[in-house]
């Protein structure tokens, strides 16, 4: 049950604890407890923990649902490997002053995966 989204899952978690140390990291050498302290660095850091936050739950969700309606494995290995690229593409694309396009096809990349695994969610549902 769930044994691909679970091999996903595992791999999204132990990118997530290194985005929060990333976080942490960067709050005790400025020695901040909250905010970023008008520090950019720290600012970018929130913010691709953020970004994280914002979109890994709901993909998760959505291929755990596919799997659970019987998506090929293919497709769901495809879906999988495209969030752990999105998300890896949205970190390396924030720490990087020249890193728009890999957060631009990043996101492109995240809206299509989303839009995909809801249509196919949906649709399996209604129909």
């Amino acid at each position: 049950m769930f044994h691909i989204t679970a091999i996903y899952a595992g791999l999204i978690g132990l990118f997530y604890t290194y985005v929060s140390l990333h976080v942490s990291l960067g709050r005790g050498a400025h020695k901040i407890s909250m905010g970023d302290g008008g520090h950019a660095d720290l600012g970018i850091r929130i913010r691709a923990h953020g970004n994280f936050n914002e979109y890994a739950p709901i993909t998760l969700i959505l291929i755990a649902l596919s799997e659970a309606q019987g998506a090929p494995a293919l497709v769901l290995h495809g879906a999988g490997v495209a969030l752990i690229a999105t998300r890896v593409a949205n970190f390396v694309g924030l720490k990087s002053p020249t890193g728009y396009k890999l957060r631009y096809y990043g996101a492109v990349l995240t809206y299509l995966l989303l839009l995909s695994l809801s249509l196919a969610v949906l649709g399996h549902a209604l129909f």
